[in-house]
């Protein structure tokens, strides 16, 4: 007796070339779910093409030249565009990317005060071929899994503070003091209208992101803008001078004369890829391309496991559909970033929003990326955005990102050292390189004379005595020269 092979199900069969190449019907998705999903995590994202800029233009390089806002907001839109979609057609996952905030801050608060905004970005675009090699050959993988888990949240935690606390310095609400040396405000109270109204558009927003409305960090940055115009416009503030301590620090919320242009893409291509190595030397230089290269390294890692498992994509040990190529692509973004001028491109955690509505496809990053396309041509819009108004986003983010440390174990104080101090080293030296470095080298020094030398992995002593060698960089330097 013979059987009769099972007939497909219908359900399960791709409704053409389109549903058969993101496999949108063997995900459990479907057309309508990707689209929305995709317009959600573009809705959650698109604060970025206003925030990278206020970051990247807020400070002069070490010859005092500065980055251009509207241009900066161009390629900010343009390499979000180019890598959400090369993401979506090869690693075909539903993760948007765009400039990181922890890399770019990295780049304005630190490299910069070292080298020029080209050679800066030329060592992002190195930073960007080392993961890309790093991915390709599988060691990415094993560093990853060399550094404790702890360590690797602590990272996110630190970054996350050092950004809101940029985000309170930016606004005015804490200040530089002689005793503390950081107070509130104005003689200990806030006392400039922009500051106020930095502390109106951040109860907004967190008031929304707790009621988890879709788009709270967009809705609060727009709300936020709406109220710095209309203020400027009765009350005329003005631009913060020796003359108006009171006024708004970075723009004048004022609205411009256009509010479509084609977008200015002149800082594409603005890219010195050795340039730092003769200005700084290459030890400074190869542990500044080493901290990038961790800064990427771990977040993303980490942000692409928490939304794999989130979309139902990845298995028990934490795998996902193609993730070598997911891996490759996340290099790529930095390299494409720098080559831009826009800042290391990374998968950006925002896109569990689009997830949540339903995104399981690649197809939803096409849909992502083509609306980071139309949304160049809208940047005379991000000028009139006040620093008080981005700064609250700036702390939004913060506290999201430093939710992660949930995850820590804080019992056991071998532990506790090396992640107490990268998560406030980082804010209290304004830099994230210092906060890693502390970490590790407090992990491997409390754990290994706490009897469990033998738990630490070889590849973690390396990297600690590579930090050794960054913090002793300026007597080694002197001796070498």
């Amino acid at each position: 007796m013979t059987t009769a092979p099972a007939q497909p199900d219908a359900r399960t069969e791709p409704r053409g070339a389109l549903d058969r190449f993101f496999e949108i019907t063997k995900r459990g998705s479907s057309f309508a779910a990707e689209i929305r999903g995709g317009v959600v995590t573009f809705v959650t994202m698109a604060y970025i093409v206003i925030l990278n800029p206020i970051i990247l233009s807020s400070t002069t390089d070490v010859d005092g030249s500065q980055l251009n806002f509207l241009q900066l907001s161009a390629v900010t839109g343009l390499t979000a565009a180019i890598m959400t979609i090369l993401f979506g057609l090869i690693a075909k996952l539903p993760f948007g990317f765009a400039a990181g905030l922890g890399i770019n801050a990295f780049l304005a608060f630190s490299v910069v005060g070292e080298v020029t905004w080209p050679e800066a970005m030329g060592l992002v675009v190195i930073n960007g071929l080392i993961i890309v090699v790093l991915s390709a050959t599988g060691l990415r993988r094993m560093i990853f899994d060399a550094v404790p888990l702890q360590l690797k949240i602590a990272i996110t935690v630190g970054i996350g503070l050092f950004i809101a606390f940029i985000g309170f310095v930016n606004a005015g609400f804490v200040t530089a003091a002689a005793s503390p040396p950081v107070a509130l405000g104005v003689g200990g109270s806030v006392a400039t209208v922009p500051t106020l109204v930095f502390v109106l558009t951040l109860l907004l927003t967190g008031i929304l992101v707790a009621r988890k409305v879709k788009g709270g960090i967009l809705i609060g940055l727009v709300s936020g803008t709406v109220l710095a115009v209309i203020i400027e416009a009765v009350w005329h503030v003005g631009a913060k001078g020796d003359d108006n301590a009171g006024g708004w620090g970075l723009s004048v919320p004022t609205l411009p004369e256009q509010l479509i242009s084609l977008p200015d893409l002149s800082l594409v291509g603005q890219v010195d890829l050795f340039g730092a190595f003769g200005r700084i030397g290459a030890l400074a230089a190869l542990m500044l391309v080493f901290t990038l290269v961790f800064t990427n390294f771990f977040d993303a890692m980490g942000t692409m496991t928490g939304l794999a498992k989130e979309a139902g994509l990845a298995d028990e040990k934490g795998d996902f559909p193609r993730l070598k190529s997911a891996l490759i692509i996340e290099g790529v973004g930095a390299v494409v970033g720098g080559a831009t001028s826009g800042s290391s491109n990374t998968v950006f955690i925002e896109s569990g929003a689009g997830i949540g509505e339903g995104a399981r496809t690649g197809f939803a990053n096409v849909v992502t990326g083509v609306l980071f396309l139309v949304a160049m041509f809208f940047t005379p819009l991000v000028s009139i955005v006040p620093t008080e108004v981005a700064a609250a986003a700036l702390v939004i983010v913060g506290a999201l990102m430093m939710s992660q440390i949930r995850f820590i174990d804080l019992t056991d104080f071998s532990a506790l050292f090396g992640v107490f101090l990268t998560v406030a080293v980082m804010p209290m030296t304004y830099s994230i390189a210092n906060g890693i470095g502390a970490g590790f080298i407090g992990w491997v020094a409390a754990r290994a004379f706490s009897g469990k030398a033998r738990e630490i992995s070889p590849l973690l002593w390396i990297v600690t005595a590579g930090f050794v060698i960054f913090f002793a960089r300026g007597p080694i330097e002197a001796l070498i020269g």
